[in-house]
């Protein structure tokens, strides 16, 4: 007979036949049998008073009003999914791109019962695309970033003394004398909107949503970074009590430009870069050939290029055209965090059978310690 038909009683029965017939069983074989069916006994019974201990768990439950019992012993339990399982799931990105065209959360937040308030949270897919755009990017990934709400004001040092060194005995050192700046962070929209026709929003689903946050991510990460590396160009070569400084030279390509830009760099400049156009890197490596031997212009800093800044053969007497600097020393600051916002407009140009795209994020940015930056300008004396 099967264990599963058996009961407790014939299980207790056949438990101690067993028992009974091992003291005469030589056989090695037969002695194994006998104990991977004591095993097997003693598991089935284990099982079934388990069960029972259940049972009478969910009777005394019903019995001080947990409700109806809704709980079978042969359904499987039903999985639990983290939010961020369901946000990387295709039901979750297909709820989210109609909710882009649609503005209206209900199904998102249906399937994210964990998070019904607030702004509505973006597929996995969505962080990594601007993830992605961060990392890419060479100057915002080594900028300082935070996220505190409202204006920041962010202290910097003007001036201050140095340490003293001081024997026993002698006049105590003065007390150190520290002027601070302030440097105010008000935090402004960056927008980029784009068309696009009714048959890509046909499209629906996760192409639609990279489509969308793929461009706009990309146009905005690329303003945002053009507007940090004016913040280091335009900055004042004296600082004052709002705003940090850089040093300046004035100077044409050459082999020993650079150097001359690191040496005008504070010790705390840690991690200094290169930032230049690209056609300004053409008049360097030219400067280079023309000294007919191998020497690094860049003295082995890492070259980043934004063509924001002007190259170096268009720029303006005393235009910068490159810097060298820790990009640390700017500080690029989150309000709302660093997704990008979406809005839908399907009305103005419906005519066309076009929609209307915007994205924006919400953020601040500025120079907030000096001695970390060195621009260089074009001379007057050349052209």
């Amino acid at each position: 007979m099967e264990l599963k038909e058996m009961t407790i009683e014939e299980m207790e029965t056949r438990k101690a036949e067993i028992l009974s017939e091992i003291e005469g069983i030589e056989e090695m074989e037969t002695l194994e049998e006998r104990k991977a069916e004591l095993e097997a006994i003693k598991a089935e019974m284990e099982s079934r008073k388990a069960e029972e201990a259940e049972k009478a768990e969910i009777r005394q439950q019903i019995v001080e009003g947990a409700g109806t019992v809704i709980h079978t012993f042969t359904e499987e339990k039903r999985e639990m999914k983290t939010p961020e399982e369901i946000r990387s799931s295709k039901e979750y990105v297909d709820a989210f791109a109609r909710y882009l065209i649609s503005e209206d959360a209900t199904e998102c937040r249906a399937l994210l019962t964990t998070d019904a308030s607030g702004s509505v949270p973006v597929p996995v897919l969505v962080d990594e695309i601007i993830r992605t755009a961060w990392d890419n990017d060479d100057i915002l990934s080594r900028v300082r970033k935070t996220n505190i709400r409202g204006n920041l004001k962010v202290a910097f040092e003007l001036s201050a003394d140095g340490a003293y060194v001081h024997t026993e005995g002698t006049t105590a050192p003065t007390e150190e004398a520290l002027a601070l700046g302030i440097v105010t962070m008000i935090p402004k929209n960056i927008k980029k909107w784009i068309h696009i026709s009714d048959e890509a929003i046909a499209m629906g689903g996760e192409t639609l949503v990279r489509y969308i946050y793929d461009e706009l991510t990309y146009q905005i990460v690329k303003k945002l970074a053009a507007l940090v590396v004016a913040d280091v160009a335009t900055a004042p070569t004296s600082a004052t009590s709002s705003a940090a400084s850089v040093a300046k030279i004035t100077e044409a390509p050459s082999l020993v430009a650079f150097a001359d830009a690191f040496a005008n760099l504070s010790d705390e400049a840690r991690n200094p870069v290169i930032v230049m156009n690209k056609l300004t890197y053409a008049n360097f490596v030219a400067a280079q050939a023309a000294g007919n031997y191998a020497f690094d212009p860049f003295r082995g800093m890492t070259v980043l290029f934004n063509n924001s800044l002007p190259a170096y053969d268009s720029a303006s007497t005393n235009a910068v055209y490159a810097f060298v600097g820790d990009l640390s020393g700017v500080q690029v600051n989150y309000p709302e965090g660093d997704g990008i916002v979406i809005k839908y407009d399907d009305v103005t140009e419906a005519e066309a059978d076009l929609v209307k795209i915007v994205g924006r994020q919400y953020v601040a940015h500025g120079l907030t310690a000096c001695g970390r930056f060195c621009v260089i300008a074009k001379p007057s004396s050349t052209t």
